[in-house]
């Protein structure tokens, strides 16, 4: 029995590794996870500004961080929260993703930025206790340093949320664009001489 265990064990941590190896230091450039981060907010729904605000204050953007309680990567993930959410929190982009969907269920639970924000940090069940951002100095502090940031986002974004919302202003100009285009061959099949009238008919 204990041999099976750790033959699954080893098989599982293995392939973990190929699947999503470990990240060194080097490994992502702070560029490179800034973007990561507003490609997946932007697919969630989620504002960019408000995703980097929160990646800022959990880790500086450096994956490799570790916190004292445990909590792993870019968005401070602890290990139990993602295997409830499905992602790997060692995995740059199942951080990534796993940080913004607990994220938004938060959000979705307590229907305000700062509430989720507050539960984020001290746990869901403190917020619902008090139905307020709790009266931890840590917490306050969390999320005021986000929202801060955020506002400073909003008046000076980063150049991750300019470069996809330039990628995206692209995107929908050429869709509109193809629609202008369909638009415009309907109206020349439309308006063929057969289908006119003839001159001088009133």
């Amino acid at each position: 029995m204990i041999r099976r265990l750790v033959v699954y064990t080893i098989t599982v941590v293995s392939l973990v590794f190929l699947l999503c190896p470990q990240v060194n230091a080097n490994q992502h450039s702070v560029s490179n996870v800034k973007a990561s981060i507003v490609k997946h907010s932007l697919e969630m729904g989620i504002d960019p500004a408000l995703a980097l605000s929160i990646a800022k204050s959990e880790s500086g953007f450096r994956h490799e961080a570790r916190s004292r309680h445990g909590a792993v990567g870019v968005f401070q993930l602890m290990p139990s929260t993602a295997r409830r959410l499905g992602v790997d929190p060692y995995c740059l982009s199942g951080n990534i993703k796993g940080g913004l969907m607990y994220y938004k269920r938060l959000y979705n639970m307590f229907g305000s930025t700062e509430l989720a924000l507050a539960a984020y940090n001290a746990g869901p069940g403190i917020v619902k206790k008090y139905n307020r951002i709790p009266p931890y100095r840590e917490t306050k502090y969390f999320v005021s340093k986000i929202m801060t940031e955020y506002h400073r986002q909003k008046s000076n974004p980063d150049p991750a949320i300019v470069n996809a919302k330039g990628k995206q202003a692209v995107k929908n100009e050429k869709t509109l664009e193809n629609k202008v285009l369909e638009t415009t061959n309907v109206e020349i099949k439309t308006l063929t001489p057969e289908t006119l009238p003839p001159q001088g008919i009133i």
